[in-house]
């Protein structure tokens, strides 16, 4: 793989940091783009190139013009799936039109590649087969759902109609080091934080409904991956494996050899029952699989809590 110049959008948030470094450490050359609003500057390796704009900020094309990219790794979104049911017209106005934006500069500019990150579970909404597969039925249940599966037919469109070669990555639940615990996704970071600071873990409903778990230094390997994959294609990045959040809760609850009691809350209204991605695609087609088993994700994401 040779050395390529990236544009990681969101560079400074959860995902888009952990990635950052790796390209950085496989000797690519990385800028990042983010102006702050949910990510934390700490997280921005010092070797990259940092601009702290907006995607619908004058600016972006100046450093399109400045950095002449190769790639786009696209990770920048409104996220709270709460927020984009109160706020639709802002959800899409982020996450959509954002992004028209961020493509119309990919083509001008000559970009190879563009990797978006997607959400399986909110894509393929309450599932008919399990685990889902890449053809499953889109189904969302939210904007947030609505506005991804937006972006991958624009994807689509800018494929076949300018050439622009991309990567629809399809993640389920992400967790790991550099986890916002302050905002309403990553029930595992939340209960991290709630054990840790010694409060009750909150649980919504009964806690059966079901999610499946990936690891970010999984999530990132995969964004490695598709660096190198020729063409455009959609791929899950899952473990194929359902877990239910009573069972996260007790496993928290046994690694940090901690007593506390759990709390229920009310259900939330139209919150998924289950859900469970298919990696088998992308295992033999990107040689991708998981590393990571659920006990050793969370043991590694407890030690960086810790010592944060």
């Amino acid at each position: 793989m040779k050395n390529l110049k990236i544009l990681i959008t969101g560079g400074a948030g959860f995902i888009g940091s952990n990635i950052a470094d790796e390209y950085i450490r496989l000797g690519h050359k990385v800028t990042i783009i983010d102006n702050l609003s949910a990510g934390n500057i700490e997280n921005i390796n010092p070797d990259c190139n940092f601009y702290k704009i907006s995607l619908g900020g004058k600016r972006l094309e100046e450093v399109f013009r400045k950095e002449k990219f190769d790639v786009v790794n696209h990770h920048a979104a409104q996220i709270n799936l709460r927020t984009s049911v109160m706020n639709p017209v802002y959800d899409a106005e982020t996450n959509i039109i954002d992004t028209l934006r961020l493509l119309e500069l990919s083509v001008k500019y000559g970009i190879r590649k563009f990797i978006f990150a997607s959400s399986g579970g909110a894509v393929y909404g309450e599932q008919l087969k399990y685990p889902a597969v890449e053809t499953h039925e889109s189904n969302p249940m939210s904007p947030y759902g609505i506005s991804k599966l937006t972006v991958e037919n624009y994807l689509k469109f800018f494929g076949k109609q300018h050439g622009l070669d991309n990567i629809i990555l399809r993640y389920s639940n992400v967790y790991g080091p550099r986890q916002n615990f302050a905002g309403e996704s990553g029930v595992i970071s939340i209960f991290l934080n709630n054990i840790i600071s010694g409060d009750s873990p909150k649980i919504n409903g009964n806690g059966n409904h079901t999610r499946d778990f990936v690891f970010v230094k999984d999530v990132v390997n995969a964004n490695v991956l598709a660096l190198n994959h020729k063409g455009s294609d959609m791929f899950n990045v899952s473990t194929s494996k359902e877990t239910s959040i009573n069972s996260i809760v007790k496993l928290i609850i046994k690694i940090s050899k901690t007593e506390i009691k759990i709390k229920h809350l009310p259900p939330i209204k139209g919150e998924q029952k289950r859900s469970i991605l298919s990696y088998k695609k992308a295992e033999r087609i990107l040689g991708w699989k998981p590393q990571y088993d659920i006990e050793k994700g969370i043991e590694e994401t407890l030690r960086w809590f810790l010592n944060k």
